[in-house]
């Protein structure tokens, strides 16, 4: 593999028709521009990259891909790391609990889809066969959506807070620019806002209610979780409003459902101190 990405780094030396001085000279200028030594490469090192399959450190890979106008992504694929499967990687790697997703605006995230089957969003799409395997595509997967605006949160796979609306193991986008909670405005469940939240001991999602200086947090009736009051603010944070989400049909619970409906307004939150947010934990 190292000598398979030497023998392109060397093509793309000699492309630009560079020799291993002045890639040696600039990349003095890198290192000095960066205050760091390690960015910079000697004669000797780029002949063992290029021919002896010697593999770059990340600094110097940098800077190759600096001085070679390279996109480093696609040159650390040459050395089989492959960092365009990175979000769908850790997908895969099972978290119980809820917290936050950070993905680059030309990330991808792992959605159940295969490479035969397209996808129409604005149509209802029978997804057994798609749900057999994890594929990837891009976060336009969750349709209309500007990525730079938002920030991403990974449901817990023991957080049931808000099932069956928000399955264990959905990937949501949160717009912070709705961190106020809203007052009214929703005719059922599913219309109702519901927020990112970090507290001292991790985050969650739920409902929630401003009163004063108290915010009170109410989970889906199916939880069977009691609904949690926190100073605001200082107690609890609101991350922002969930505004999409994309999740496995099979997320299911582990403990007995108690079918319910929630109701559109929140009861006055008791005259009591702030407690200790439900299950929810951070990550």
């Amino acid at each position: 593999m190292g000598m398979a990405a030497g023998e392109k780094l060397r093509r793309a030396r000699e492309r630009l028709k560079l020799t291993y001085r002045d890639v040696a000279e600039a990349s003095q200028e890198i290192a000095a521009r960066r205050g760091n030594p390690d960015f910079a490469l000697p004669l000797s090192r780029l002949a063992d990259i290029e021919t002896g399959g010697c593999l770059p450190s990340l600094f110097r890979l940098y800077t190759l891909c600096a001085v070679y106008h390279l996109d480093m992504h696609e040159v650390m694929r040459w050395y089989g790391v492959p960092v365009h499967l990175l979000a769908g990687e850790a997908l895969q790697v099972p978290l119980g609990e809820t917290h936050t997703l950070e993905v680059t605006p030309n990330g991808h995230a792992a959605v159940p889809i295969t490479a035969e089957t397209g996808i129409d969003l604005d149509q209802t799409t029978f997804l057994s066969r798609l749900i057999r395997e994890w594929g990837k595509v891009p976060l336009s997967f969750l349709h209309g959506f500007d990525y730079r605006r938002y920030r991403y949160g990974l449901v817990g796979l023991k957080d049931s807070s808000m099932f069956p609306i928000l399955r264990p193991g959905s990937l949501v986008v949160i717009d912070e620019n709705r961190r106020r909670p809203a007052r009214g405005g929703w005719t059922s469940e599913f219309d109702r806002p519901i927020y990112f939240l970090e507290h001292r001991h991790g985050f969650l999602c739920g409902w929630c209610a401003l009163q004063n200086n108290r915010l009170l947090v109410q989970f889906h009736p199916s939880s069977e979780k009691s609904p949690a009051e926190f100073q605001y603010p200082g107690g609890i944070d609101v991350v922002g409003q969930v505004i999409g989400a994309a999740m496995l049909l099979d997320g299911k619970r582990r403990d007995q459902i108690r079918p319910s409906t929630v109701p559109t307004a929140l009861p006055d939150p008791p005259d009591t101190t702030a407690v200790p947010a439900p299950a929810p934990k951070a990550v």
